[in-house]
């Protein structure tokens, strides 16, 4: 007797069943407020993304762990996963302690990994947007001087990355901007954030300084900016669960998913 063929499952059902899972790596921190943003971005992303599987791992301090999300996975029949560091710069974690942690993965998991986040026009759509919600507002970009306070990096391509992310914020319109660093140790001429608001109160035409925050998660680096930034006029919040955040996770995950380049696990 011949059957009736079964329909074939709809472009939208199949991409739901086979896309790889979005594992977001975070950096972990002591400070809950830190898992708590983290969590509050992966979760935009994914309502962005409906019948994406979204999972989120840190490297330290917080759980779930990375290894430990990667086993859970692989144990319920998972078989493709795109690892996303969810960091601003491709500095010491992204080149060395990403890549180590994935090559120890279940060698039944096919794991990409996605690009960093930055840099990116989004991330600047998103510095912005925490300064206007700190209550300046475009007017008065052409009188404001605005310091980009990172955590801080040796890492060379971490400082060109950052540096050419305060020239892109420069080229939208605001009288001047200035890297800046939180960590008490400086490398490649960056100052730190007090030193950049005293440096652009200086600079003619900047009658008020605002600090952005150029990290993605409060914790103690992010509050060593808020404390170089007492004398600046405003404070803008860290980028947190900025939407432009959320849709660049998807763009990167996309990204990553398309080049089909899978890690190569440990023997």
């Amino acid at each position: 007797m011949n059957r009736p063929a079964l329909p074939s499952p709809t472009p939208a059902l199949a991409g739901k069943r086979y896309a790889p899972v979005l594992v977001v790596i975070a950096h972990g921190s002591r400070d809950p407020r830190h898992a708590a943003a983290v969590q509050a971005l992966v979760r935009r992303a994914g309502a962005l993304r409906p019948g994406l599987r979204v999972e989120t791992a840190f490297l330290d301090f917080n759980l779930p762990s990375v290894q430990g999300v990667l086993d859970r996975l692989a144990a319920g029949g998972v078989r493709e996963v795109v690892a996303l560091p969810l960091l601003l710069t491709r500095a010491f974690h992204a080149k060395a302690d990403i890549p180590a942690v994935l090559r120890q993965a279940p060698p039944s998991l096919r794991i990409r990994q996605a690009e960093v986040l930055g840099p990116s026009p989004l991330l600047v759509e998103a510095v912005e947007r925490r300064l206007y919600e700190a209550g300046l507002t475009p007017g008065d970009k052409s009188a404001t001087g605005v310091v980009l306070a990172s955590a801080g990096s040796t890492d060379p391509e971490a400082i060109a990355v950052i540096a050419e992310t305060a020239r892109e914020l420069r080229r939208t319109g605001w009288c001047s901007v200035r890297p800046a660093f939180a960590s008490a140790v400086t490398a490649g001429g960056v100052p730190r954030t007090e030193d950049a608001v005293r440096a652009l109160r200086a600079e003619p035409g900047v009658h008020r300084v605002a600090v952005a925050p150029y990290v993605i998660a409060p914790g103690r680096l992010p509050d060593r900016i808020a404390a170089g930034a007492a004398e600046a006029d405003v404070l803008a919040d860290v980028l947190g669960p900025a939407p432009e955040l959320a849709r660049l996770l998807l763009e990167r995950y996309d990204a990553a998913h398309a080049a089909r380049v899978a890690v190569a696990h440990s023997a």
